[in-house]
């Protein structure tokens, strides 16, 4: 009987864990194109290390022309929007991801 009463005292706690928490952390998923000048810096290594965020790469395609990454983001809202808009001042197009990318 205890063990019921632990299940549904935890089971009451995830829907708060699944709201947004106050301090404004969040998560995104972008698509980042880069031009051809740009394929060989490690852009996302700065970004990780520039920004207090945690990165994660989806998905990626790089050839000599172009570099399509889906990249994850997690972090303070103000951390991100800054992440992001310091990764278009670089001259990469940064679109948010509209349906999932199918896990491998």
């Amino acid at each position: 009987m205890p063990r019921a009463k632990a299940k549904v005292s935890s089971s009451k706690s995830r829907p708060a864990a699944a709201k947004a928490p106050a301090n404004g952390k969040q998560q995104r998923r972008l698509w980042l194109m880069y031009p051809p000048r740009l394929i060989t810096t490690p852009l996302i290594w700065e970004l990780g290390h520039k920004f207090p965020i945690v990165t994660n790469v989806r998905q990626a395609s790089v050839t000599d022309e172009i570099g399509i990454v889906c990249l994850e983001i997690d972090g303070n809202r103000a951390d991100i929007k800054a992440a992001i808009e310091w990764m278009e001042k670089k001259g990469i197009s940064v679109e948010p991801v509209e349906i999932n990318v199918i896990e491998s």
